[in-house]
């Protein structure tokens, strides 16, 4: 078998979307010939923890090594596990000032430990890539100088932008000259670029004026085929229709406009909104239930909490249809929530309340979706009256297979590793 050397601080146990890219792709590598071993963190302290996700890459075989730091989510986790989401406006307040004080990030320390451990294996084992998940973005700078003392070919994932990223915050120009200078010489020490749409490839290609077209390959996030054909569906009330979202709610991610328009639709159409349940699979923090309380919609509304995957998956089988949305910010033309290609393997018509940009032109390739502007109340509250009439009348849209099998994660990783072939050095 050949054999990659992965860094990714975010992998099971840690839950939520971020960690599944990763996981699934080690998961199926060993199907195509490539053995993964993955660098990753130690108990670390995080919203969710996903066990079954773990169980998973486990019995695939995966070779993972834990590396302990001294980075704050490092420390707590020892002590505490699973921490509670604070109020947006404290998360965010704490981000900022980490990004104040940390560049590019405060996983510095992790990444430190894990380029230490992946150097000592790159000494003592043949590997044919090193392949480097960001964000974080601590880890790509110390994988580019691994690249050059090991002369291995050096692929960097981008799961979202580094420089000017839609979570990014600058507090004077030295930050900003040194994120960008820190990106250029780790891509210009990386072999291939991997990207998970086509607007970050435009993005990277226009600010870095030395990478190719051929040097920046596109592979979509996905959903794993396997998982939706072994959960089953849940007996739902056949009188009401469901609408559900599943993950958390963050930065301009809010459930604020969609709960304000199906308020009003409970003043306009009462005869509608009292035949819809909403179904929320995460966190719902206490502003979003506050909120909740306010408008008086408690009683539309099913609060399931965070769920591990398996079971996310039985909902997202079982709902009529999936809500998702994303707010204005800068470069949210670049977003594609991994949240939205899992909703592709359910085959379910999705609300998409989103900007122009990556995730819309996704939504309407899928042929099953209803896409509003993410702040027009009117606007989602009539495309939720259109939902009901379609399903009333047995007429919701289907997705078009062609589009959503191009997401399955076995093909997905499949064209991953051929990428990886073409980089393979003759020993």
């Amino acid at each position: 078998m050949y054999k990659v050397l992965i860094l990714s601080y975010y992998f099971p146990p840690m839950g939520l979307s971020g960690v599944q890219r990763t996981a699934k792709f080690v998961k199926y590598m060993p199907q195509f010939n490539w053995q993964p071993t993955v660098i990753t963190t130690g108990k670390t302290a995080y919203f969710a923890h996903d066990l079954a996700l773990l169980k998973e890459v486990e019995a695939a075989g995966v070779e993972i090594i834990r590396t302990e730091a001294f980075d704050l989510n490092s420390v707590l986790g020892n002590k505490y596990g699973t921490v509670t989401m604070p109020q947006e406006f404290i998360r965010k307040l704490m981000s900022n000032i980490s990004k104040a004080l940390f560049i590019p990030d405060n996983k510095f320390s992790w990444a430190k430990k894990a380029y230490e451990v992946a150097r000592e294996k790159l000494k003592n084992e043949h590997f044919d890539i090193l392949y480097v998940t960001i964000p974080p973005f601590s880890p790509f700078s110390y994988a580019a100088k691994l690249k050059k003392e090991f002369d291995i070919p050096l692929f960097v994932d981008y799961r979202d932008l580094w420089f000017g990223n839609h979570f990014a915050f600058y507090p004077t120009p030295f930050h900003k000259y040194k994120h960008k200078k820190l990106e250029y010489a780790a891509l210009k020490a990386s072999t291939k670029a991997i990207v998970i749409n086509r607007r970050i490839k435009e993005k990277l290609i226009t600010m870095y004026k030395f990478l190719t077209f051929d040097d920046v390959n596109i592979i979509p996030h996905g959903f794993d085929q396997e998982d939706f054909n072994k959960e089953p569906v849940l007996p739902k009330d056949p009188t009401k229709m469901k609408i559900s979202y599943a993950g958390i709610f963050y930065e301009t991610i809010t459930p604020e406009y969609f709960l304000k328009a199906f308020k009003k639709l409970t003043v306009e159409r009462p005869d509608i909104a009292s035949n819809i349940k909403l179904e929320f699979i995460g966190h719902l923090r206490k502003e979003n239930k506050k909120l909740i309380t306010e408008l008086g919609l408690n009683q539309y509304v099913i609060d399931l909490g965070y769920m591990e995957h398996p079971d996310v998956i039985k909902r997202l089988k079982s709902t009529d249809v999936l809500w998702m949305m994303i707010g204005e910010s800068k470069n949210s033309e670049t977003i594609s929530t991994g949240k939205l290609f899992e909703y592709l393997g359910s085959r379910k018509p999705i609300l998409g309340c989103v900007p122009d940009g990556a995730a819309k032109t996704a939504l309407t390739e899928y042929g099953a979706s209803y896409i509003t502007n993410p702040y027009d109340i009117d606007e989602i509250k009539n495309a939720i009256i259109k939902i009901n009439a379609d399903y009333k009348s047995g007429s919701l849209p289907t997705p078009k297979e062609e589009f959503v099998i191009k997401h399955d994660r076995k093909y997905l990783t499949e064209q991953l590793v051929k990428s990886f072939q073409f980089y393979l050095r003759l020993t």
